[in-house]
């Protein structure tokens, strides 16, 4: 059997919520229940999508991705690229404004860029740790007051959408304050500013003045416990609540106050294999170097039983980094083979010792920011454990201990993260591994087939050429890859009927045109 250690802190564990008689929410205020916490409202080290989501709606960005892909102008108004594809100069709008009272112009936009990257400041958020890696970030620099260049390395189909995931502050405030004043003073340039952060309990945005949205107010409380979610959506506290528990669902949809939204998201859920070489060291870590054992243990595992038994969903099991419809269409899912998975550990030297044990290994996860995620670990853990590995399994709180040692890139051997996706570019998942280096790169990967093929997506001259290349690195990473596949994770939203809002498959939880109903 795998062992299981939790490692929630205490103070996690008190951070549910009880159902209480709560006054019912004012007209011109939304509450959103989620089930992490957030960390920093530092707009060049956040990381995750909880984070973001809260943080979007203070910071804005030079143009915006539709939840159909489709890239629209925000704080600029044009779009021009080089002709070699090397510089992105981007025209911002009239009269723009940051949360300072101070003019926004492209002195601000550069700077947004720049602090970003600077070594010094060690930001290991979205910002530099996924976008700049991918386009190979050089520079920004304000050509004019309203007109500014960002500068890549290497020409990027997809940079216009990476750059659109950039948020834009405030130059004169952010040089005032130290790094760790800037984790909770955001000054940003989007229509909510901060008005409260109880961390560990909510965090409340008003809108500034003329701004034109559906709520003055948003509250973002955090709720660990599926259950207590539930229960508030249910009594009228809430409006909106993610990751509905799938033993919850009925008893929301027979509420006649609330409803399930469900969607097909785009977050990839996987295990990593951590192939560093200081995890190498590690009991077990030997084992995953070798891709022998890490497509023997591709056999082990029945997601297709763990989508339909803990997540209420039926899932054809993924086949890579890229979510479908753009996908390899070539390669079929690693069905749930045991036998199969037990004949190559054999074959890749590793049998079972007189107690039955192959090997011990580590398993890290997070708990409460995914989908019924404890229990999916523990039913992996247990798998893997079918086939002769002894698993220790450990669960963290997932803020304060999980998300650091993610960020590090030091989790493992095993771990279960999702990373998010997008449904308008197979490049865009594909660029969590843009390069050996990339800070969302928490397995230290590190196959040429795959990463010296980057140079020939940049140099290829057509979309089928694109796509050859694109489809190749696929199998690649299908046959010798550092993720262990699992599922696209569906959302559920619980949504009162109070409210009209619809959510999008990408996670995006953006309430500027949420109203009442």
């Amino acid at each position: 059997m795998p062992r299981l250690r939790n490692l929630l802190t205490a103070s996690a564990a008190s951070l549910a919520l009880a159902t209480g008689a709560l006054a019912q929410v004012a007209d011109d205020t939304i509450v959103v229940g989620i089930s992490a916490d957030i960390n920093t409202l530092d707009p060049s080290a956040i990381a995750s999508r909880d984070n973001s989501n809260i943080a979007r709606h203070i910071f804005a960005t030079l143009f915006s991705m539709g939840g159909d892909g489709v890239a629209r102008p925000e704080l600029a108004e044009t779009l021009e690229i080089s002709d070699d594809g090397l510089a992105y100069v981007y025209t911002l709008k009239e009269g723009l404004t940051c949360h300072d009272g101070e003019a926004l112009t492209a002195e601000d936009a550069a700077y947004s860029f720049n602090r970003a990257a600077d070594p010094a400041n060690a930001f290991t958020g979205n910002t530099p740790g996924f976008v700049f890696s991918s386009i190979d970030f050089q520079s920004a620099e304000a050509l004019d007051d309203r007109r500014v260049q960002i500068n890549i390395g290497a020409k990027n189909p997809i940079a216009f959408g990476l750059i659109a995931e950039v948020f834009i502050h405030c130059k004169d405030s952010y040089e005032a304050m130290s790094l760790d004043e800037a984790t909770g003073n955001p000054v940003g340039s989007g229509p909510y500013k901060l008005a409260e952060w109880r961390r560990g309990s909510e965090v409340v945005l008003e809108a500034v003045e003329g701004a034109d949205v559906g709520f003055q107010n948003i509250v973002w409380r955090i709720i660990p416990e599926a259950s207590t979610r539930s229960a508030e959506l249910m009594a009228g506290n809430v409006d909106i609540i993610t990751n509905v528990a799938p033993d919850q669902m009925d008893v929301i949809n027979n509420s006649g106050v609330a409803e399930v939204n469900p969607i097909q998201g785009t977050r990839r859920m996987y295990v990593g294999f951590n192939l560093s070489d200081s995890m190498a060291m590690e009991p077990g870590g030997d084992a995953i170097q070798d891709p022998a054992v890490r497509r023997a243990l591709q056999y082990a595992v029945d997601v297709p039983t763990i989508c339909k038994q803990l997540l209420n969903f039926e899932c054809e099991r993924m086949t890579g980094i890229v979510n479908p419809p753009n996908a390899n269409p070539n390669i079929e899912p690693y069905p749930y083979d045991p036998a199969k998975a037990e004949e190559l550990l054999d074959a890749a030297g590793l049998p079972r010792g007189e107690d039955g044990t192959r090997f011990s290994i580590a398993f890290q996860a997070g708990q409460g920011r995914y989908l019924n995620d404890a229990n999916v670990v523990q039913a992996i853990a247990q798998y893997l454990s079918d086939v002769g590995l002894d698993v220790d399994l450990q669960i963290m709180e997932w803020s304060s201990v999980y998300i650091p040692i993610i960020r590090e890139r030091n989790a493992g051997p095993l771990y279960f993260i999702g990373s998010g996706g997008a449904l308008w570019s197979p490049l865009y998942d594909m660029t969590d591994l843009a390069a050996v280096d990339a800070g969302t790169n928490y397995t230290h990967w590190d196959d040429p087939r795959w990463f010296d093929r980057w140079a020939d997506i940049a140099a290829a001259t057509s979309e089928e050429e694109v796509r050859t290349i694109v489809d190749e690195m696929l199998q690649v990473f299908y046959d010798d890859g550092p993720w262990l596949h699992l599922y696209f994770q569906p959302d559920f939203y619980g949504v009162s009927k109070r409210v009209d809002w619809q959510p999008r498959p990408d996670e995006k939880v953006y309430l500027f045109s949420a109203d009442l109903n």
